[in-house]
């Protein structure tokens, strides 16, 4: 391929030089063939004037009636008459240099010349330069070898181009004609090298791409080379690499089938060797699955076999979405954005799409938000805001025409029970429809966000057990389920309970005078009986969890590293070098052991998870004000544009309203609101739910593949 190239190159550099040369030729005939049309008139009309001759006989050529007397009339006068002749000069020059020209012959003449032009009426191409410009014929008479010198010095310095030009009428008529065929044959001669030079551009273009890769290719080829050990008998290389356990056979099978199809003689020997180094993180995903690991990766990749939160958001994070974003007419406009990039992925996924590539990658994440926004719509019974009686008639009836502008008064129960599913749309559109969809949806936001704390807890035991961190169960996991448990758990049980009995206890209350009066009777806002001691009990629980979190973990890591110490004063030898470098790795780590630095590190630790516990808890509240910013900007959008344009008679209007209406929709609750509610979920994941058990310190396993560049091509 590179003799290949070396030669295209070869070629069209020749042919660019050749058209210079021809482009040159080409122009100067162009402007030749000028000359020899302008010039003949502007020569004939001198021989035609009888009064030039005697002028220039006279030496006094004039150009103004105010210009001073020629300073060589005295030398000419002593030449004889018979043996003056008149010589001349002719050619091009640009237009907007005419003036200066002309000007300085008249000076460096002392105005012994005569200059005639002719304006050329079209560009002419500049031989020199290769550009357009427009010019004028020139025609200049004079008298001498002196004057004749100084006339092509300036013709010379201004740029202009001289032609020769014959006195005969027969000599002229045979040098156009000559002129003629040859331009003729040179713009035959350039189309072909256009021609060609395109066929050849054509073709160099058509195997761009397919050389691109080739190059790519091997420049990964002998990048991945270039990490290769020579082996000390240099015959053959040594390649450490990653490989993921369920495929070492399926890399054996292809290093034997290199082997055979290169007609080796040198075997490829596979070994598996230990070592102290941290492996990549691989998590096999397919076209459902990437998108959800995306969004944990983004925020940082897993250790190795550290418990991976991908899993659990695949359910998490769209129903928190949806939580936010609620309303199932919404929610169907979505789901069909997400049908439409997934059955169209193989033909959107072979386009550029720029900006879009992101939402297309996470189609599924799309169609996931909107399957669960249809269901939290039919839970807060939110069709584009409007109500349904989809599950069956409302448990409550009107007992006069202004009972929707009551709170409770006008309602009466129809039959015993309650609404089947969701919401009961009789509460849409009453005067206590805010205060009631607020308090569900913030007692709804505050059991959602504990439980996904509680989560995140119970994960990080499931890591300690997993790399043999007993301290960390013991000093981390259990203070920190206990402290989030003994207030918030104990707020959530509370939540369930009023909602189960039907009590009318004032929960802020109740948590209140937990803190500042926990034995006090708490009267009417009691929820069951022994719940003040429980109250006490649960308190000393949560102030005994932060010294529980704080000191025992530093001070057994200070236990444990002088019993290293001690241990390691006479090591024991390794049987093979992996055994060496695992106690080379350990007694590293022992040296850098400092116990001011894990104290400090454990004492930030737990100030941000007892600040964190209240803060995180507070930031899952954000569910309950974007589902409520949603459900009212939804309302005006309805009531205040479509119904009341809908109010007029004139269609206009109407029109308009509609037009309006679906502007506004598409425009904020589909496209601002949708970013609003993911940015907030990815919020919620990253740092409430993550931050418990996640330290994504890890990285990814990215192993070498010639098929990514080819669909990256």
């Amino acid at each position: 391929m590179q003799v290949k190239l070396r030669d295209f190159e070869a070629e069209l550099l020749q042919l660019h030089s050749n058209g210079e040369i021809l482009n040159q030729s080409y122009g100067e005939l162009m402007e030749f063939q000028l000359v020899l049309h302008k010039a003949g008139r502007l020569f004939d009309s001198s021989h035609n004037n009888k009064n030039e001759s005697r002028i220039l006989e006279e030496d006094s050529v004039e150009y103004d009636e105010s210009s001073d007397r020629p300073l060589l009339e005295e030398q000419m006068q002593v030449i004889p008459s018979s043996k003056r002749r008149l010589g001349y000069i002719t050619g091009l020059v640009a237009q907007v240099k005419v003036c200066s020209f002309e000007r300085y012959l008249f000076r460096a003449t002392r105005g012994n010349m005569l200059f005639k032009q002719a304006p050329v009426n079209d560009l002419v191409l500049d031989p020199t330069t290769g550009e357009k410009v427009q010019k004028v014929v020139f025609l200049v008479f004079f008298s001498g070898e002196w004057a004749h010198s100084k006339i092509m010095k300036i013709c010379e310095s201004f740029g202009a181009s001289c032609y020769p030009f014959p006195e005969e009428r027969v000599i002229q008529e045979q040098m156009k004609s000559e002129v003629a065929s040859r331009l003729d044959e040179l713009n035959a001669t350039l189309e072909a090298g256009i021609r060609h030079r395109n066929t050849l551009l054509n073709t160099i273009g058509y195997q761009l791409g397919l050389w691109k890769l080739i190059v790519q290719k091997e420049k990964a080829i002998y990048h991945i080379l270039n990490m290769l050990n020579v082996d000390v008998t240099r015959k053959c290389l040594v390649a450490e690499a990653w490989c993921p356990t369920a495929a070492k056979n399926q890399v054996q099978e292809a290093l034997k089938r290199a082997t055979l199809d290169t007609n080796s003689q040198v075997g490829v020997i596979f070994h598996e060797l230990k070592t102290i180094e941290s492996p990549p993180t691989y998590f096999k995903t397919n076209r459902f699955t990437s998108g959800f690991q995306e969004i944990v990766d983004a925020y940082g990749v897993a250790r190795y076999q550290e418990v991976n939160p991908g899993v659990f958001t695949i359910i998490t994070f769209p129903f928190l979405f949806a939580v936010m974003f609620g309303d199932w007419g919404h929610g169907l406009v979505l789901l069909l954005a997400s049908l439409y990039l997934i059955f169209n992925e193989r033909k959107l996924g072979s386009k550029k799409l720029d900006d879009l590539r992101m939402a297309f990658e996470g189609r599924y994440v799309f169609l996931l938000m909107s399957v669960f926004s249809i269901y939290t719509g039919f839970i807060y019974n939110e069709f584009f805001s409007v109500p349904f009686e989809i599950f069956g008639a409302s448990t409550y009836k009107c007992t006069n025409p202004s009972c929707r502008d009551a709170s409770t008064k006008g309602l009466i129960k129809a039959h015993s029970g309650t609404y089947p599913f969701g919401v009961d749309p009789v509460w849409h559109g009453s005067r206590s429809e805010l205060p009631f969809l607020n308090s569900l949806k913030m007692k709804m936001s505050i059991l959602l966000g504990v439980t996904q704390m509680m989560l995140g807890i119970i994960l990080s035991f499931f890591n300690a057990k997993f790399f043999s961190k007993p301290l960390d169960i013991w000093f981390q996991f259990v203070p920190q389920i206990l402290f989030l448990g003994a207030i918030f758990g104990y707020l959530s049980l509370l939540i369930v309970i009023k909602w189960c009995t039907g009590s009318r206890a004032d929960l802020y209350h109740v948590m209140i005078y937990m803190f500042l009066s926990p034995s006090a009777d708490l009267g009417e806002n009691t929820l069951f009986d022994g719940q003040s001691s429980i109250q006490v009990f649960l308190l000393l629980l949560a102030v005994i969890a932060v010294p529980w979190m704080l000191l025992p973990k530093p001070l057994l890591l200070r236990k444990q590293h002088f019993k290293k110490l001690q241990g390691h004063m006479y090591n024991v030898l390794g049987d093979s070098d992996s055994d060496s470098a695992n106690l080379e790795h350990e007694n590293k780590e022992d040296s850098e052991f400092e116990f001011g630095e894990v104290f400090v590190h454990q004492l930030i630790h737990t100030i941000e998870f007892v600040l964190g516990a209240v803060s995180n808890t507070a930031s899952y509240l954000r569910l309950w004000a974007l589902s409520l910013a949603h459900a009212q900007l939804s309302s005006v959008f309805y009531e205040k544009v479509l119904l009341l344009s809908w109010s007029y008679e004139n269609i206009l209007i109407r029109m308009l309203g509609v037009i309006v209406f679906v502007s506004a929709t598409m425009g904020v609750l589909l496209l601002m609101e949708t970013l609003s509610a993911f940015l907030h979920a990815l919020r919620l994941h990253w740092v409430e739910f993550q931050n418990k058990f996640y330290e994504g310190s890890g990285y990814k396993f990215t192993p070498f593949s010639l098929s990514e560049l080819e669909d990256n091509k």
